[in-house]
């Protein structure tokens, strides 16, 4: 599935709404996560507070009858990439640190982490991250092999 750019505004636009709802000057919220939940039949992109009270709705008509198997993983690095172009905004929400955004599927079981706020940590994609088991492994074994 390729991103339209109406597809990418439409994200963009979600993220903004879901930011103004926890604006920087106000006191901050206690949230542990805010779930993003999307369907793959109707294309609705809904996110909700840890309570399940409704912080914002939209449709994504792309994403409408979106047949993928890889559709979860397609929409994550979507949100992903909006999420780390706003990055600012979203690390400004008053939300007390840390908090993520995490993505659900229509029966809201959890399919990605895709955003963590905090202020010391980072979640990379796991794209990136594929054989890093290995590679650490491997990293051992010689520093082990020198002592």
């Amino acid at each position: 599935m390729e991103t339209t750019e109406q597809t990418l505004q439409q994200i963009d636009r979600a993220i903004r709404k879901i930011a103004d709802k926890f604006p920087a000057q106000h006191e901050a919220t206690q949230l542990t996560d805010i779930h993003i939940c999307v369907s793959q039949d109707t294309g609705e992109l809904t996110a909700f507070d840890d309570d399940d009270n409704e912080i914002t709705r939209c449709v994504i008509e792309q994403w409408i009858d979106e047949k993928s198997d890889d559709f979860y993983e397609q929409a994550a690095s979507v949100l992903r990439q909006s999420l780390q172009a706003q990055s600012e905004l979203v690390e400004s929400m008053s939300v007390l640190k840390p908090f993520a955004f995490v993505l659900e599927n229509d029966e809201k079981d959890e399919q990605h982490e895709l955003y963590v706020v905090d202020d010391d940590t980072i979640i990379i994609d796991p794209i990136m991250m594929d054989n890093l088991d290995e590679d650490l492994n491997t990293f051992f074994e010689n520093l082990m092999k020198d002592c």
